[in-house]
């Protein structure tokens, strides 16, 4: 697979989290030696990295009983910063510079904020510098964390039109059944649009936030916006080279790209559901138009009535008469200005196809 330019590599606290919670040095170390063998061949990556919670854990001895979200607070604190000074030290004996970048929900909920995120790691990739970024958890709140850091980073590969996206846990990849059952075995590939949610575990990792389930639906949505997405065991010694140079036939689950990518305005609407501000309420009509297989804008003919308050280009959610969600799209108008054009014929579209998402 060295036919990839440019990756994503999802380093989860699984692989980076030994069995009493603390960090493990010597694979973090091994995992590093792999992105510099990439990077010296020309490869851009970027780091999305798990492992600040672990690596604080070690450090602070808390007098009393934290809840779960100070005590996500104070260890990431104070391990983010172990962290990226230990993934500093490695790569410098590789002559390699790394940055840290430090981001939330909140960051993606805004076209600018979007962009501004995507300048700083371009500016990044420019000038050799690895981005190594995660979660902010010393200001994420519950309501406004990501699933786990694979949302995160979908989200980084899309809005950095990766190649490929590399989640690294601790499975081999994508079952065809339950791992621990000798008959089952990995999917090797898996084509874009298949449904492989029966074949999940919805259980969660013993460290991360997220599971088997959520890695699927991501890379499942990630693949459909035209970028590779591959689920392998970052256990396991040279997973990493050998996957992208395609060495010694390694054991992995492909899901394969979508062969009409996303345009980046697209991409980064499909990712943007959990902002929406608003539903908009459609009629049959609209919906059949919705889903036909050419480009549609949703236009005000088609709206039956609008819920919640939104400014112009705000996302909303598009629903069905039957309460279905069917997409999310970018409003050109604010809540007050639609409620008022709802039947109208002869005006712009509510939401242009441009600015559209349809699941």
């Amino acid at each position: 697979m060295n036919r990839f330019k440019r990756i994503a590599v999802k380093i989860g606290s699984n692989v980076l989290t030994r069995k009493d919670g603390s960090l493990d040095i010597t694979r973090m170390s091994a995992l590093t030696d792999q992105v510099a063998t990439l990077r010296n061949a020309g490869i851009d990556i970027v780091l999305i990295s798990s492992g600040a919670v672990a690596s604080g854990r070690s450090e602070v001895k808390t007098s009393k009983k934290l809840d779960s979200v100070s005590a996500r607070q104070l260890f990431s604190a104070v391990g983010q910063a172990k962290l990226i000074n230990r993934y500093y030290e490695l790569f410098r004996e590789y002559g390699i510079t790394c940055g840290q970048v430090l981001t939330t929900k909140e960051s993606f909920g805004t076209r600018q904020h979007y962009l501004n995120q995507k300048h700083c790691m371009e500016v990044m990739l420019e000038n050799g510098v690895i981005p190594i970024v995660n979660e902010n958890d010393t200001i994420s709140v519950t309501e406004l964390m990501f699933t786990d850091n694979d949302e995160l980073s979908g989200l980084i590969a899309t809005m950095m039109g990766m190649d490929a996206l590399v989640i690294l846990s601790n499975v081999d990849g994508i079952y065809n059944g339950d791992p621990k059952d000798p008959s089952s075995h990995v999917i090797t590939e898996i084509m874009n649009g298949k449904d492989v949610s029966k074949y999940v575990q919805s259980g969660k990792s013993e460290f991360g936030r997220g599971g088997m389930l959520t890695k699927c639906n991501i890379a499942c949505k990630v693949a459909g916006e035209g970028v590779s997405v591959i689920v392998a065991n970052g256990k396991k010694d040279n997973i990493l080279t050998d996957i992208i140079l395609g060495e010694n036939n390694p054991v992995f689950t492909h899901f394969l790209p979508s062969e009409k990518p996303a345009s980046n305005i697209k991409k980064w609407i499909a990712h943007s559901e959990s902002f929406a501000k608003g539903e908009v309420h459609i009629n049959a009509g609209a919906k059949e138009a919705m889903l036909m297989p050419q480009a549609t804008s949703l236009l005000f003919v088609g709206i039956e009535h609008i819920i919640g308050d939104f400014e112009k280009d705000d996302i909303v959610k598009i629903i069905t008469a039957d309460g279905e969600q069917i997409g999310v799209g970018r409003s050109a108008f604010s809540s007050e200005k639609a409620r008022k054009l709802i039947g109208a014929k002869e005006t712009k579209p509510f939401i242009h196809y441009d600015y559209l998402y349809i699941d």
